[in-house]
């Protein structure tokens, strides 16, 4: 497992965990970081994150995206 922010652009991947504080995963919960959903980056730009879940896209920071295993 790695955590999403080392993912590679356009690499399709599948959630395995979502760790943090328990205000953290729901919050990643209700934007659809749930285990064994598909999620691929689209871009990284500096600190933020863009990537495609459940066709749709989504900004996260890189720390959010650190708590994203895959």
């Amino acid at each position: 497992m790695l955590p999403l922010v080392l993912a590679g652009l356009n690499e399709e991947a599948t959630i395995k965990k979502v760790s943090g504080n328990p205000e953290v995963k729901q919050h990643l919960e209700d934007l659809g970081f749930v285990p064994g959903a598909s999620v691929r980056v689209v871009t990284k730009n500096g600190e933020n994150v863009i990537v495609n879940i459940k066709e749709t896209r989504v900004a996260i920071n890189s720390d959010m995206a650190r708590k994203i295993m895959i």
